[in-house]
């Protein structure tokens, strides 16, 4: 069984940082497109950034690109999501997702992925 859990979220004043973590298991790692999505009340769920721990082919949204950094731990099977110069446009609960096989363009639409985590709150203050 796929388990995603995510952690690291919080409240921070913009321009400042924070990093998510989504422990994974029950599956193998380095064959499965692993992810970020975020969503805010009334909004379809939006692709943030995904990786391809195998062959470490990453995907960013253009609103993220340069501020974001994803990246992963195969040993430990651990994904993260450092957010640095953050917006209050970022305000969203924010989390884990997983699929086979490890496509990144599948973070372009959410419905591609089947494995969620519970979500975890990031609050930008202005």
């Amino acid at each position: 069984e796929v388990q995603l859990v995510e952690s690291g979220g919080g409240l921070v004043q913009e321009g400042g940082s924070l990093r998510l973590s989504c422990a994974t298991s029950g599956f193998i790692f380095e064959d499965y497109a692993i992810g970020w999505f975020r969503q805010t009340p009334g909004k379809e769920r939006e692709g943030v950034s995904c990786i391809s721990s195998g062959d470490g082919r990453t995907y960013y949204a253009d609103s993220v690109k340069g501020r974001f950094t994803i990246s992963s731990d195969r040993s430990e099977k651990m994904v993260y999501l450092q957010m640095n110069s953050l917006k209050p446009d970022d305000t969203a609960v924010y989390y884990c997702a997983a699929e086979f096989p490890a496509v990144v363009s599948m973070c372009e639409y959410a419905p591609s992925f089947s494995s969620w985590g519970q979500g975890t709150q990031v609050t930008v203050s202005s």
